[in-house]
């Protein structure tokens, strides 16, 4: 599936925002993902919550996708890439091993989420550096919970952020990313994630929604709160 990128300024740099759910900085050459929740759907079946599979294998292939359109040299999860210490389990553990082999040349890194201390880390043949929020690359101070930073804009996730778009006759929910004036949250790159409504928390920010094979300009500028 192709999907297309919105190419927009946050505080005079330059981002593409994914309809994958993922922001790209082209002069970083870096990929940022929020919330992916890798293994969410074997935690769930561990605990006796009878889930389809199959959304590890789905979200790699999202990410494999990104890979391919934007040839980053660095991924950076923002937190929570696993979601659990039953995320561990064979199956998820050998998706996450061939989607690695087939990378093996990216630099990987972690902001560690709050989900991340509780599953504890993949093992070291994954590659995977952890880092601690806010870390700095660039301009951005990147995060998983969201905040201000001083001298830098902050880019998070955690919150999983939606946005409810109603007529007369229906509403939906999608995902967004919102940016206000000092720091931005990214949404859930997760399948199986679930979502925080921030239509009153979001006033004054822009806001851009994930809608099907596109991301949409909801509120474009940015005002300082």
């Amino acid at each position: 599936m192709t999907t297309e990128a919105l190419t927009v300024d946050v505080a005079g740099h330059t981002l593409l925002l994914s309809a994958e759910r993922a922001a790209f900085d082209p002069l970083l050459k870096a990929l940022f993902i929020a919330d992916a929740h890798f293994g969410k759907d074997a935690v769930f079946r561990a605990r006796g919550i009878p889930v389809p599979a199959g959304t590890t294998d789905a979200n790699l292939a999202r990410l494999d996708a990104l890979v391919a359109t934007h040839r980053p040299e660095s991924i950076v999860f923002l937190g929570d890439l696993l979601h659990a210490r039953e995320s561990h389990a064979d199956e998820t553990l050998s998706a996450l091993s061939a989607w690695r082999a087939r990378h093996r040349a990216l630099r990987l890194l972690l902001v560690e989420g709050n989900h991340d201390r509780h599953a504890g880390a993949l093992p070291a043949a994954f590659g995977i550096e952890t880092v601690f929020e806010p870390y700095a690359m660039g301009p951005w101070a990147l995060c998983h919970h969201p905040q201000t930073v001083d001298a830098a804009y902050a880019l998070g996730g955690h919150e999983h952020p939606v946005y409810r778009i109603a007529t007369r006759a229906d509403r939906v929910r999608l995902p967004c990313f919102r940016f206000g004036a000092r720091n931005g949250v990214l949404p859930a790159f997760g399948e199986f994630t679930g979502g925080f409504e921030v239509n009153d928390s979001a006033r004054g920010e822009a806001i851009y929604v994930v809608a099907g094979e596109r991301v949409l300009e909801v509120r474009g500028s940015i005002h300082p709160q």
